[in-house]
């Protein structure tokens, strides 16, 4: 390897590790912050001496390391819910999951179509603008102390049912933006394949559970950690070579291999790689970015930002009342799921692949960061944002529970 490339490369991991302090001094989400980075660096900066923060030699090198972690978040993403969780709370997960794509679907077609983008541009832009962040929702309702919280089971079912819902979408659309074909025949084709692709690794790792158990009952963690990497990247490449989204492979193999009873020491290996690689995936996305193309997508972004604003509130606060939650409660659900990350990034990588409008891309970086920042915001100040509507629309009062005592008290509205 070229010494300036290791330097390069270098240079980058500094870059986003003070994008990393940065972030854990205001206990806010990496990710904008790390898109930020990579925005500030790039073709455009000056050169100081050997500090090239131009990044030209390395970047086709950042760039394969951010493939490899949009791989490593997908299947960590796999390992974390399973075919079997999934199932087991199909009805809950279909129930809130249908009221939220019905809004906030809608809304993701009929913006770019009313704009006048293309077809293939309508269904990414769809897509961008539908699926939340599991990494920024998870991250801050940790963040929060709301894990024990009731509406909190129903902001990880609808997670849940949205990362389905990626899944099946990511392949029928890679089918039709990768191959680049315009015939509805052919597009049908393509999303047939990659239904069948995703049906067939299913159901075969399912068959599969009790002889995965034996071979992966290896001792060496470094053996272990070798074969379920070549097994990850093995089947991402494959899926790839079929025009089905790696992002997709990599899914697949996590939501497998989360049945079997090697769960806890995969998880364990994956996190390092999930997190290095993760952040180099948000960097590069921004370093692929020129932050000369962005003012042509501000408006559009701000646009769309407030649509998916109004619309996550409005389905988690519809799903939530009809699941018999409290006005308190819904408020959560629905400013809870309101962040935008991972998914909207690999789905305009996606679109970049296919070679659509080079405004998406800026799109989508203006979009992400906007409720990227604004997701983990709203959700903290959902106390404050409740009393207001509360007092616009009637709603009852906060109670919470006194501690060390029976009875309950009555918060003020203006908490």
């Amino acid at each position: 390897m070229d010494q300036n490339i290791l330097f390069e490369i270098g240079l980058a991991i500094c870059v986003i590790a003070a994008a990393g302090l940065l972030a854990s001094r205001l206990r806010f989400s990496i990710v904008p912050l790390l898109i930020l980075a990579g925005l500030a660096v790039g073709p455009h900066m000056p050169q100081f001496w050997i500090i090239d923060l131009r990044f030209i030699k390395s970047a086709p090198l950042i760039d394969f390391m951010g493939r490899l972690g949009v791989l490593y978040l997908m299947f960590y993403l796999g390992l974390e819910f399973s075919v079997g969780r999934l199932l087991k709370a199909r009805h809950a997960i279909m129930k809130t999951g249908l009221i939220y794509m019905a809004i906030n679907f809608t809304i993701g077609i009929l913006f770019p179509f009313l704009l006048g983008w293309p077809l293939k541009e309508i269904l990414v832009v769809a897509g961008i603008m539908t699926i939340s962040s599991s990494a920024i929702v998870a991250k801050v309702l940790v963040e929060l102390k709301r894990a024990v919280r009731p509406e909190t089971e129903m902001i990880l079912g609808l997670m849940m049912f949205q990362d389905v819902f990626v899944a099946i979408y990511l392949s029928i659309v890679s089918g039709l933006v990768l191959t680049g074909s315009t015939s509805p025949v052919m597009a049908l084709k393509s999303a047939l394949v990659a239904l069948g692709f995703m049906i067939g690794v299913l159901l075969l790792g399912r068959k599969l559970i009790s002889f995965l158990n034996r071979i992966l009952d290896i001792p060496s963690d470094e053996v272990f950690m070798l074969a379920l990497f070549a097994a990850l990247i093995l089947v991402a490449g494959f899926s790839e070579s079929i025009h089905v989204a790696e992002a997709i492979g990599a899914l697949l193999v996590g939501l497998v291999l989360a049945e079997t009873e090697h769960l806890e020491r995969i998880e364990h290996l994956v996190v390092p790689f999930r997190d290095f690689f993760g952040a180099l995936f948000f960097f590069s996305f921004g370093l692929s970015i020129d932050p000369l193309s962005l003012p042509g997508a501000v408006w559009p972004a701000i646009i769309a930002a407030l649509l998916t604003i109004v619309g996550n509130f409005v389905s988690g606060l519809i799903s939530g009342r009809m699941s018999g939650y409290s006005h308190r409660a819904s408020t959560n659900i629905g400013l809870t799921i309101i962040s935008r990350g991972e998914f909207s990034i690999i789905l305009a990588g996606l679109a970049k692949a296919g070679a659509l409008l080079p405004v998406l891309q800026s799109f989508a970086a203006l979009y992400v960061l906007i409720l990227a920042v604004l997701g983990p915001l709203l959700t903290k100040e959902s106390k404050w944002i409740y009393a207001k509507l509360g007092r616009l629309f009637g709603w009852p009062p906060v109670v919470e529970k006194s501690r060390g005592k029976q009875k309950s008290k009555v918060v003020a509205e203006t908490i």
